[in-house]
């Protein structure tokens, strides 16, 4: 059941109907508070809030949903006529909504991202059943105190059977995850391309304004296609590997090739300063947590000043940050540092969280996720990541790897 939430009864009515043409049932609320009492009463699978409502706005609502256990995991669309600046779209999804959409609103869209929401949270449910499934019974094997033998082959047996039944979800998931991105990036295609059509045919010489609105839509919609690619890459994580033999000079190498152009522009210097080892890696993972170390380091650098980056390793004792340095060591610590803006680093833990941004995009690009995808990347190779920062000073990021 979908709860739409809106002041106006003359907004809720085209909603219901749009959804009842998809057969989706749904409830409607016209306060925020009447909206609240209604969650109250009933499990619901999504909300459309509209944002600008008298007495508690939907901000206020989806806030209130966040701080309770019960109604924190409903996915919350936001709807808005009025608020469209940024500002008010950044609070949206800091608020706890899952997407913001501003008025008027494309059907079609709107139905193709509610299927995908409610899609997504059934998934999620039947993953959390199967979890507490296997929570119950660990605990049940815990207590058991007769029959120990029978039993821990018994509940051995399930246990298995209820991970294979994870892993087929997972991988639903992620097929789930790429159609919805292929389909979502479709949509975004053919905008690109009547936008272009509309500036290269009709879009009249001189006109300053026009160029400008259109710009930015095409870099909006660079950004979203952009954004598509990265979870993409984020989900396919999960996905089994072998690892090999990597040589990580041949990984730079590879880096440094792909990232010509942008050194060249900033007028950037790359210092390896010893020969980097051989590891056992996925030489694509590798590759991509390199890739986004020694690009975040370009990117984040300071205005008329050439970026310079520095490589080293060592091999060290122990898998700790602080291990001292040792010939016959059982771990490799490898160090990306810069002469770049640097962070703060009571924000050391943020940057590797995915969608969490230090800086406005205005500012500089990106989508929030190249830092975690690093983490998760070093995680699966039994590794560690940090960084060591300050303001003005660069920044410093040390990884660990077996070796």
């Amino acid at each position: 059941m979908i709860l739409i939430v809106d002041d106006k009864r003359e907004n809720i009515i085209p909603l219901k109907k749009i959804l009842e043409l998809h057969q989706l049932d749904s409830d409607s609320a016209e306060s925020g508070e009447e909206a609240l009492k209604m969650i109250l009463k009933r499990n619901y699978c999504l909300i459309i809030m509209d944002v600008q409502m008298p007495g508690m706005d939907g901000f206020e609502v989806v806030e209130i949903l966040s701080g309770s256990n019960r109604t924190k995991d409903i996915p919350v669309i936001f709807l808005s006529a009025i608020n469209k600046e940024k500002k008010y779209i950044f609070k949206g999804y800091q608020t706890g909504a899952v997407d913001y959409i501003t008025k008027p609103v494309d059907p079609d869209l709107l139905i193709l991202k509610v299927k995908a929401f409610l899609k997504l949270h059934q998934q999620q449910q039947e993953l959390k059943d199967v979890r507490d499934l296997l929570s119950k019974e660990i605990e049940i094997r815990k207590q058991a105190q007769e029959n120990l033998e029978e039993k821990v082959f018994e509940r051995t047996k399930e246990l298995v059977t209820k991970n294979e039944e994870l892993e087929f979800r997972n991988h639903e998931l992620q097929q789930f995850a790429w159609v919805v991105s292929h389909d979502l990036k479709e949509p975004i295609r053919k905008i690109e391309i009547f936008v272009k059509l509309i500036r290269d045919r009709y879009l009249v010489s001189g006109d300053a304004k026009a160029t400008e609105t259109i710009e930015r839509t095409l870099a909006s919609s660079a950004r979203m296609t952009k954004l598509i690619e990265d979870l993409l890459d984020y989900s396919r994580l999960s996905s089994p590997a072998t690892p090999e033999k990597t040589d990580l000079n041949e990984i730079i190498g590879e880096v440094l090739a792909d990232l010509e152009y942008l050194i060249d522009q900033k007028q950037g210097e790359i210092v390896i300063t010893t020969d980097l080892p051989i590891i056992e890696g996925i030489p694509s993972q590798l590759r991509q947590i390199m890739q986004n170390l020694i690009g975040n380091s370009l990117k984040f650098s300071k205005e008329e000043i050439p970026p310079i980056v520095t490589i080293t390793a060592e091999r060290i004792a122990e898998k700790d940050f602080s291990a001292p340095v040792s010939e016959n060591g059982d771990f490799y610590r490898i160090t990306v540092s810069d002469n770049g803006i640097g962070f703060d680093e009571t924000y050391v833990d943020k940057i590797f969280t995915i969608f969490q941004r230090l800086h406005h995009r205005d500012a500089y690009e990106g989508t929030g996720i190249g830092l975690a995808i690093a983490k998760k990347i070093i995680e699966k190779h039994n590794g560690l990541i940090t960084a060591k920062s300050k303001e003005g000073e660069g920044a410093e990021f040390i990884i660990i790897f077996p070796k």
